[in-house]
């Protein structure tokens, strides 16, 4: 059985976590993706799956290959759509990620529109409060919210965002405001983990060491926890937006003009001339400029 056909077999049987489902998706009999899935095991020579009467789940080499095969199939894809001639209109498989809250507000619009008008485009997207493998998840573009690293990816900027310390009105009623940064340290604190945690918070430059008593590991959970009067929580200027407006939660120490964080789109060179990435990137920029993100001298409605 061709290779490149088992390589699909395999993704499609990972993404659904059932043969039957992966055969109607590929459009082939349930019996041909149980060959091709065989076939590959025993050309790798490696178990890719558990199978049960229940449920199909992969073993540590699947996982191990699963984003390997990703790649492959999208480095396929994108030398067919050159070759063919398809810049212009995008068709195929489009792979973004995005932070959870971020990707729910700005970038879904976006894909929205991009699904409406491209009638052979398929989008996947992946939304979590990590920093995602690019290359080696086989993403085609990630949103970034901060400070990026050295690396060979490319990156677009679009914008920014601020941080804000926020704590609920009763929590401020029995501590007190907080007025200068070092006050933070007699505070009861809200840490994140994630790309975005950190042991000190930066104000007006100024680095405050901090030790949270509560560390959550999502946003929504950190919001929850500083609407219900458990500390003064760092969090981002779209993130808090909705609950400053309902009064669930105030600014504090806003003078202290905490950090600017860029948010940039990163790509692999060779997706940059592909149809879906540059519609994308346009779609963002537009949508970035309309939600007030690109004024960096005051980033307050995001």
């Amino acid at each position: 059985m061709d290779r490149i056909q088992t390589l699909e077999m395999f993704v499609a049987v990972a993404d659904r976590g059932s043969f039957s489902a992966a055969a109607r998706a590929l459009r082939v009999s349930p019996p041909a993706v149980t060959r091709g899935i065989g076939a590959l095991e025993h050309r790798l020579g490696v178990s890719l799956f558990h199978r049960s009467t229940r449920a199909v789940s992969l073993t540590d080499d699947g996982s191990a290959f699963l984003p390997r095969a990703r790649r492959i199939l999208a480095d396929i894809q994108d030398a067919e759509r050159q070759v063919s001639g398809a810049r212009s209109e995008p068709r195929g498989q489009f792979y973004v990620t995005a932070p959870v809250m971020f990707g729910r507000l700005h970038v879904l619009p976006v894909i929205g529109t991009m699904l409406e008008q491209h009638e052979q485009l398929d989008i996947r997207m992946m939304l979590v409060d990590r920093n995602v493998r690019i290359v080696e998840e086989g993403i085609d573009v990630a949103v970034r919210i901060g400070m990026l690293v050295d690396s060979s990816l490319l990156a677009v900027p679009i914008g920014f965002v601020r941080q804000k310390l926020v704590a609920s009105p009763a929590y401020l009623a029995r501590h007190g405001h907080p007025d200068k940064p070092s006050d933070l340290t007699r505070h009861r604190t809200i840490g994140t983990t994630g790309p975005r945690a950190a042991g000190e918070w930066r104000l007006d430059q100024e680095p405050v060491k901090l030790r949270p008593r509560l560390l959550l590991n999502t946003v929504d959970s950190a919001i929850a926890a500083a609407e219900a009067g458990l500390g003064i929580a760092n969090l981002l200027s779209y993130q808090v937006e909705g609950s400053i407006r309902q009064g669930k939660l105030i600014e504090v120490m806003g003078s202290a003009k905490p950090k600017l964080l860029p948010i940039n789109l990163l790509f692999e060179g060779a997706r940059r001339s592909l149809p879906a990435t540059r519609i994308f990137i346009d779609g963002m920029k537009s949508r970035a400029a309309d939600q007030g993100l690109t004024r960096s001298h005051d980033p307050q409605k995001v």
